[in-house]
């Protein structure tokens, strides 16, 4: 793929992951193929495809895509999905074998009689008699016993039937009762432990930290004394004033302004590199010319932006503490500073990616953003642009 074409290419699987999103499978398909064109050795398209595709046709994408990335990890799972499709669908479809009934056989059901050779003119010997069938515990000899109920196979006693109901119905309840209890501690704990945090690391001496209001103590009346009639002293001799010069107004130290557009544009392209979408709200890991990920971010609001242009990440913090005059969050997670107080990091307040929500930082998934903290250094450059 040339370096032209990588536009168009990104914005088909942006596209096709869009219509995936919101299940619209034929403009996956359509784009995932425009993409496909482009650069048929990326491994990205086949998998569109194949989420795209029924379980039969997608096998043919997928191995594609494992050609592509023998260690792909979604094709191995999608491989793996389809197989499992296509052996649920071959068993229903497969009617199962009734058993065929069996005719008893002769030598089973009649008795053999076996009589002896009698010599001429021998009376016949009796038949011996038969062993009788073995008695059920109760039956007296001789009794008529009532015919049993024979019981075929699949038929089950209602009694069963509703023990088999009383369990299923205990295994949802404690099913569901589990599910809530991982809901609670999924919602609750991670919020008491990022309350039980200290600061991990200090701010940045150039973070953008607004103070808080401090409560201005009331002014106390005093009683004022009398005045007493003084004697005015007789005039004494002045000298005259003289001129004395002012000091200097000293400059406070000021920061470079906030760029609106790139300060340079990088053609080399070489090392790790982070690329920002403002428009698309999207963050890209490149490695020189080669895309390594992409993740769905939110940045600031229109009330608070984020900066644009080319900066360089200064220092990293695993954990680290923001504030302001609306909000205080500790320990926040995986924060890169690329320029004053705005950064790169992990969120845990809120789950509407794709949506400008910050304060001019860049938020993203804490699983996302640790990945991104152990692919950036100190130095990494940050283009952001719309």
């Amino acid at each position: 793929m040339n370096k032209q074409d990588f536009p168009a290419y990104r914005q088909a699987i942006l596209n096709a992951q869009a219509a995936l999103k919101n299940r619209d499978f034929a403009e996956v398909r359509q784009w995932a193929h425009q993409a496909a064109q482009i650069a048929p050795e990326r491994e990205e398209p086949w998998l569109l495809l194949a989420a795209a595709s029924p379980p039969a046709v997608s096998l043919q994408y997928l191995q594609k895509a494992l050609a592509i990335n023998p260690t792909s990890e979604w094709a191995t799972k999608g491989m793996r999905w389809a197989l499992n499709r296509l052996a649920r669908t071959s068993l229903e479809e497969t009617p199962a074998a009734k058993p065929q009934p069996q005719s008893p056989a002769a030598d089973e059901t009649q008795p053999i009689r076996v009589r002896a050779a009698k010599p001429d003119g021998a009376q016949p010997a009796s038949p011996r008699p038969i062993a009788a069938a073995p008695r059920e515990k109760g039956e007296l000899p001789g009794q008529p016993q009532p015919a049993k109920q024979a019981v075929t196979p699949g038929t089950r006693k209602p009694v069963l039937r509703r023990k088999t109901q009383r369990k299923w119905l205990i295994f949802l309840l404690v099913a569901v009762l589990i599910a809530l209890a991982a809901f609670v501690i999924w919602a609750i704990v991670p919020n008491w432990i990022a309350l039980a945090r200290s600061s991990a690391a200090p701010i940045p001496a150039d973070a953008l930290v607004k103070p808080s209001l401090t409560p201005t103590a009331t002014a106390t009346p005093t009683a004022t004394p009398t005045a007493t009639p003084t004697f005015t002293p007789t005039s004494t001799f002045t000298p005259t004033a003289t001129n004395t010069p002012l000091p200097t107004d000293t400059p406070w130290p000021t920061y470079p302004p906030a760029a609106q557009e790139p300060v340079a544009i990088r053609t080399d392209n070489e090392g790790h590199w982070i690329d920002i979408n403002l428009s698309s709200q999207m963050l890209y890991a490149f490695d020189g010319d080669e895309m390594v990920a992409s993740f769905l971010v939110s940045t600031g609001t229109w009330l608070h932006p984020t900066v644009t242009g080319d900066y360089q990440i200064y220092v990293k913090y695993r954990y680290t503490d923001m504030r302001g005059d609306d909000y205080y969050l500790p320990d926040v997670p995986y924060t890169m500073y690329f320029y004053r107080g705005y950064g790169i990091h992990g969120t845990y307040w809120h789950n509407n990616f794709g949506t400008p929500m910050s304060h001019g930082c860049v938020n993203m998934r804490t699983s996302d953003a640790a990945w991104l903290y152990d692919f950036a250094d100190v130095g990494t450059l940050v283009s952001v642009h719309y």
